[in-house]
């Protein structure tokens, strides 16, 4: 990783429940605001339907208009734009987090764990393969909330012959209910720590269609579980500087990874 600042953007805001068209012009204004100043532009989970099991209802397909709106989005403030949201592909519903890049490229990544304590698993698909990307020499690993809990698929790998780790940063989209806040800022700040890389999560804030509480609580979080950033439980827009220099010496100088087990993830 070369030595240089990430601009990571920080969107927390209040999801318009069941409502598309809304969430995209809510999160646009938002979104426009940043416009040359950032690098990387974070919204929650599911921005433009609220976290539901009403999958048909709500899900659009790769070629449908959030995904055009997003990528024009994109290119329209220089920087990407990321979350996610209910793509329908070959029958199944899936929790899609997009990845759109200004030069008009997307990546996906469909998240792995699914809520069963609220039913996903019954409605949606899971995904098999992690994402990992690039953006001004920093290396990505975006996932999706229920994902922040297991710290096996998200383990952050050294490779001897690259001579690189997997990521520099592991970010999160999530709608992470109040009841369990204590548990977002603490898996936050284990997964900075164990992983010896930054961790950002961006959460929403509001009630949605089904009387649940949202706090916010988003947060950026170095490589020694310190926030760089928290947010309250308001919208709130909010951008912090990542510095690769600090990264790379607190690995040369506290190389755990060297003592990591090795293993492999199946299923």
């Amino acid at each position: 990783m070369k030595a240089s600042e990430l601009r990571v953007s920080l969107v927390q805001g209040a999801t318009r429940w069941h409502d598309a068209a809304a969430n995209r012009a809510y999160y646009g204004d938002l979104v426009r605001r940043l416009a040359g100043a950032s690098d990387l532009i974070v919204l929650p989970e599911t921005f433009l339907s609220g976290f539901t099991n009403e999958t048909l209802g709500n899900a659009e397909s790769m070629q449908g208009e959030s995904v055009r709106w997003i990528g024009e989005l994109s290119r329209e403030v220089g920087a990407v734009v990321t979350g996610s949201l209910i793509i329908q592909e070959n029958g199944t519903c899936l929790n899609r987090l997009v990845w759109a890049r200004p030069d008009g490229s997307i990546e996906t990544y469909d998240k792995r764990h699914l809520f069963r304590m609220a039913g996903e698993h019954q409605r949606y698909g899971s995904g098999s393969k992690r994402l990992e990307v690039e953006l001004k020499g920093w290396r990505i690993c975006p996932q999706v909330c229920y994902d922040l809990r297991f710290p096996v698929w998200l383990r952050n790998r050294f490779d001897s012959q690259s001579q690189r780790f997997d990521y520099d940063l592991v970010l999160f989209v999530a709608n992470w209910p109040s009841p369990r806040r204590h548990a977002w800022s603490t898996l936050l700040r284990a997964r900075a720590i164990e992983n010896l890389a930054y961790a950002v999560g961006v959460n929403r804030v509001g009630v949605d269609g089904n009387q649940i509480a949202y706090s916010g609580d988003s947060a950026a979080i170095d490589f020694l579980g310190q926030p760089m950033i928290e947010l309250g439980a308001q919208e709130q827009v909010a951008t912090v500087a990542l510095d690769a220099a600090a990264l790379a010496a607190h690995r040369e100088r506290f190389p755990a990874w060297m003592d990591a087990d090795d293993f492999r993830i199946s299923g």
